[in-house]
């Protein structure tokens, strides 16, 4: 009896695992029945197959990322640029998904990607090398997500983002371009400077202008300034002088002792009867 019993838990063991199975929130599943589609509308949770004569392929629901090689592309002036793109898909009919490319992701970017090359080849060869690095960079990434998205509705799958990763000019060419770049920047360089410094000369030959302009205007009005003290100060030894002149006369006959005989070493060579004498020989000033 125990014998039979373990027989018996065994055999129904094989049969819950091959009849149960679980779908995953990031997952998509189909369930065959002899080779054929029988349901490939499953949401997350357990579910339960036949054993045996049916079977389930599960597929990842998550956005995938197809980064194809850089690729040479001609533009309307016939040059040839190179482009580094990506594509972001998710599957959205995975039955459809699973009858256009028998359930493989790797056969799935491989059509995407020929959808993308042929997209960007249409655009690129409308447009300059000028719009396509920077003038309609932005557009070119919008028309190529709608395009890719009607041609690849076929494949089960819908297109999240297209973009354009990078735009480089070929090895054989980028070196020259590179230098005629560079030329053209020292060449704009050397225009720049020269317009500065002939602005810096304008503005110094200005402020020198205005310069002489300030320093002639102070002259002029330190000029004034100066003649209305020195006449102010005349006024004022002439009243001095008017209201008592033997003052007056002693008071700078003493200024100017003291000023000649400031120095030891000064020598002054006068007649004793000179008028300069006059209050040094006699404080009344009579000369006697």
């Amino acid at each position: 009896m125990s014998r039979a019993l373990i027989f018996f838990a065994a055999v129904l063991g094989i049969f819950a695992s091959q009849s149960l199975f679980t779908v995953d929130e990031r997952e998509l599943a189909i369930l065959f029945q002899l080779g054929q589609i029988k349901d490939a509308n499953y949401q997350p949770g357990l579910h339960w197959k036949l054993p045996f004569i049916q079977n389930v392929e599960k597929f990842d629901k998550r956005i995938q990322n197809l980064d194809a090689e850089p690729e040479l592309y001609l533009t309307s002036e016939k040059k040839n640029v190179r482009v580094d793109s990506f594509v972001k898909w998710r599957i959205e009919d995975v039955e459809q998904f699973y009858k256009a490319n028998t359930g493989n992701v790797r056969r799935a970017n491989d059509r995407l990607s020929t959808i993308v090359q042929k997209q960007l080849k249409d655009e690129f060869g409308k447009r300059t090398v000028r719009q396509v690095v920077s003038g309609e960079r932005g557009k070119i990434m919008d028309l190529l997500t709608k395009t890719v998205q009607s041609q690849a509705s076929g494949l089960g799958v819908s297109i999240v983002d297209v973009r354009i990763k990078r735009i480089d000019w070929p090895d054989n060419v980028s070196g020259s371009v590179y230098q005629r770049m560079a030329a053209e920047r020292k060449e704009e360089a050397k225009k720049r400077r020269s317009q500065g410094e002939e602005a810096a000369k304008i503005i110094r030959a200005a402020a020198d202008r205005e310069r002489a302009v300030i320093l002639a205007e102070a002259g002029r009005d330190a000029q004034r300034v100066r003649g209305q003290g020195d006449g102010l100060a005349a006024e004022i030894y002439a009243l001095a002088y008017n209201q008592n002149r033997e003052f007056y006369a002693l008071y700078r006959s003493l200024q100017a002792y003291r000023e000649s005989f400031s120095n030891a070493s000064d020598v002054l060579i006068l007649q004793p009867d000179a008028e300069f004498f006059r209050y040094f020989k006699d404080p009344q000033g009579t000369g006697d």
